[in-house]
């Protein structure tokens, strides 16, 4: 439950330009469409796709880290990790099981499939779109648990991209095309107020020294 009281003693720390910026863009934020990103070895990919999530306002991210470790870069994410949920696994199979619990369709996106290409893509549900590290792609444990397939099309000599331009193209075209259905994609009321909560929290210089005053006072 938000501490509606909270909210409104911290947001009295911020202008009410920034407070007002985050409406805005709560509105524009969502779930329905995810992201995780598998093994990714270039430390700069992965922070690239983290900014494209914010960029076009896909809330959540899922980063598994099984074979390099941490691969997010704070300097090319430009911040964005503040304003993304980033969920962490050690593997593909523990983050696949969230997601399928959480009501999300496992999309493999790889340019050897002949699933589905991009402008033929249909939103029929929540999706999460799986990316795999540069040299390999995804691994087999995702390709056969993945519900489909998704590609973009090529017309040159080159077979794929690079996974942090393949991430924005993808989420630039269904984030377009989810805005136009009739679904409820959107954050919810609940999950809006605990978005001002953390990002004011974030945007609040000594903000421990803050809360302790608060409780203090409370």
């Amino acid at each position: 439950m938000i501490d509606q009281q909270l909210l409104e003693y911290l947001e009295g720390f911020i202008s009410d330009e920034r407070k007002l910026r985050f409406l805005e863009i709560l509105e524009e934020r969502t779930k329905y469409i995810t992201v995780a990103l598998e093994d990714v070895f270039q430390m700069h990919n992965a922070s690239a796709v983290i900014r494209s999530c914010e960029v076009f306002g896909v809330q959540e991210a899922h980063v598994i880290e099984g074979r390099y470790g941490k691969r997010l870069d704070k300097n090319i994410a430009m911040g964005a990790e503040k304003w993304v949920d980033v969920f962490r696994f050690e593997n593909s199979i523990n983050c696949i099981e969230k997601l399928r619990g959480d009501g999300y369709s496992i999309i493999a996106t790889t340019p050897h499939a002949n699933d589905c290409l991009l402008p033929d893509f249909k939103l029929d549900g929540k999706v999460a779109l799986f990316f795999g590290t540069e040299k390999e792609g995804l691994s087999k444990e995702v390709m056969e648990q993945a519900d489909g397939f998704l590609k973009i099309g090529m017309h040159g000599f080159t077979e794929s991209l690079n996974i942090s331009v393949s991430a924005a193209i993808i989420l630039q075209d269904l984030t377009t095309k989810l805005k136009k259905q009739n679904v409820n994609w959107q954050l919810t009321e609940l999950e809006k107020l605990e978005k001002r909560l953390d990002w004011t929290k974030k945007s609040i210089k000594s903000v421990d020294d803050i809360l302790t005053r608060y409780n203090e006072l409370a």
